[in-house]
């Protein structure tokens, strides 16, 4: 039997046991698929990122969930390469990465005096949800009342598919109780998706939206306290479906505070001349402790 070194790092914070907890494994290359999932099985955090080789780009990540494997996540991203970077001589450290993953080539960007890294993220895509909104409601404890009939219930994607579902207020977020075996019956387009709530009133001032994040059934996970693909979405999903006359936004996203975590996720959506929505997001991380698995 061997054991698997696991590096822990809290994405989206700079306060250890505040952020989004990520596992980092370096020494990757050697391990099988089978024995990156029991790894990430064995750890339990939403995501754990394995550092790769890549023949495409300067480095390759892959992403495990204790149930399965997904094809990004933010929060792992910003954990390995702010761990990469704190590995460097950061005085040779390259300023910019490409990165190969599942979603595509990211461009990866990182700046040495806030430590903060920044990411793209895929093309920003969404689907109409054709589904029952009280049963969608439902499946996270509230009723259909709760519902924001401002703005839509949609799919949304930039590299990871997500429902957008907006409520009116934080007391709704706070009530939020999510019961993932329903999940799948009532996202029948896509039985695999996560839910992520949002609303407009936040605890923090200089924050623009406030969300949840309740993961996909498939995952084994029950909600991601900080979630950097989502916190994508919901720019994208702001300039269409929130404030359409912008061309672009430029917010910070919170997420956790029902949890006890306190996330910030600074997200930058575009609109370009096909009126296709591109995003980048950015955060900072903190090294918790170092942690084992064995396979």
């Amino acid at each position: 039997m061997n054991t698997v070194r696991v590096h822990h790092y809290d994405a989206f914070t700079k306060t250890a046991g505040k952020g989004n907890p990520a596992g980092v494994i370096f020494e990757a290359t050697d391990l099988t698929t089978e024995q990156m999932q029991e790894v990430a099985r064995q750890i339990g955090f939403s995501e754990c990122a394995f550092i790769l080789p890549s023949d495409r780009a300067d480095l390759r990540l892959r992403y495990f969930t204790p149930g399965a494997e997904v094809d990004l996540c933010g929060h792992a991203t910003m954990a390995s390469i702010y761990a990469l970077y704190k590995h460097m001589d950061e005085s040779e450290a390259p300023v910019h990465l490409r990165v190969e993953t599942h979603a595509g080539i990211i461009d990866i960007g990182y700046d040495p005096e806030t430590q903060e890294v920044s990411m793209t993220q895929a093309q920003a895509v969404f689907e109409p949800f054709g589904g029952d909104p009280a049963a969608l409601a439902a499946t996270i404890g509230l009723a259909e009342e709760d519902i924001d009939p401002r703005f839509p219930i949609v799919y949304g994607s930039t590299g990871l598919w997500t429902v957008i579902l907006p409520v009116k207020d934080l007391d709704a977020c706070r009530r939020m109780v999510p019961d993932h075996h329903q999940f799948p019956t009532v996202l029948a387009e896509r039985p695999h998706t996560s839910i992520h709530p949002l609303c407009t009133e936040t605890f923090h001032e200089e924050a623009t939206l406030h969300g949840r994040h309740f993961s996909a059934a498939i995952t084994g996970r029950i909600e991601d306290p900080i979630t950097g693909t989502a916190s994508g979405v919901m720019g994208a999903y702001y300039i269409t479906y929130m404030h359409p006359e912008l061309e672009s936004c430029d917010i910070l996203i919170e997420q956790g505070q029902e949890a006890g975590y306190d996330g910030l996720v600074h997200v930058w959506a575009e609109k370009d001349s096909n009126r296709d929505i591109h995003v980048r997001i950015a955060g900072t991380a903190v090294e918790v402790a170092e942690l084992s698995a064995s396979i």
